[in-house]
């Protein structure tokens, strides 16, 4: 893969039982581009998220992170667990639910992973895990517990434990679809100011505003067939196809 390609997929097909979830998708995207994928629940967005960094499986085609193939190698044969793990650690996932782990407070939330899988030593963790909370609005929250948090500060906390792993990529998967409406906004703020400082980010978002704003690529999807992709000013304002005007009549 050209080192210039930060995700590269092709040809990705994915079924569960006999619905075909994913169908011959091709994608890629660039160092410090951020792309939004679009589409109708049911349409296949968060399991092309998952198959990005094997979460599921795809059937068929292949993915590379960062110029490196993740679950199988070159040769098609299924790669090991230390070798997937180390592909994996490329991406940074941030699920719907937080998926914090609620025995451990906030610091220690963000710290665990450079620590037990990038063999960060205790001080220079916590040191670049502090300077993540602050970047996230949450200096004062690092002694604080998940169960103690707004699900808009546990999102955050997601974010930062993400960034901790210092990913290649990004993926958001639906970041404020479980938030109250008035907490949405400094989520959207905070992956905003990321966008900003040039992270490599694909997001699965509902929010059309923050697409428009944030995406240097929207991409939709509609039974698992990417159908339309544009730069934001274009699939807003010009949409190529019937399916996407539709959607953004409804959802626009």
């Amino acid at each position: 893969m050209p080192e210039a390609t930060a995700v590269s997929i092709r040809q990705l097909s994915k079924s569960f039982d006999d619905v075909e979830v994913l169908r011959d998708v091709n994608l890629e995207v660039t160092p410090g581009e951020v792309v939004t994928i679009l589409g109708a629940s049911g349409s296949g967005k968060s399991t092309l998220l998952r198959c990005i960094n094997w979460l599921e499986q795809p059937d068929r085609g292949s993915i590379h992170i960062a110029g490196q193939r993740i679950g199988l190698d070159d040769a098609g044969k299924r790669m090991g667990a230390k070798a997937l793990a180390r592909v994996r650690a490329q991406t940074g996932m941030v699920f719907q639910s937080f998926n914090l782990w609620p025995h451990l407070n906030v610091l220690h939330n963000v710290t665990e992973a450079p620590i037990h899988v990038m063999g960060k030593s205790k001080g220079e963790a916590q040191t670049h895990a502090r300077e993540l909370l602050e970047k996230v609005g949450l200096s004062d929250k690092a002694v604080a517990y998940p169960g103690t948090l707004s699900g808009g500060q546990k999102q955050r906390v997601a974010i930062a434990r993400a960034l901790a792993m210092q990913p290649e990529v990004m993926l958001f998967d639906e970041p404020t679809s479980a938030l109250d409406p008035e907490l949405v906004g400094e989520v959207l703020t905070v992956i905003k100011d990321l966008s900003a400082e040039g992270y490599t980010m694909v997001i699965v978002t509902h929010e059309m505003s923050f697409a428009r704003a944030v995406s240097d690529q929207v991409v939709f999807l509609d039974k698992g067939i990417i159908v339309e992709r544009a730069d934001p000013e274009t699939f807003f304002e010009r949409p190529a196809t019937e399916r996407v005007q539709r959607f953004l009549e409804r959802h626009g």
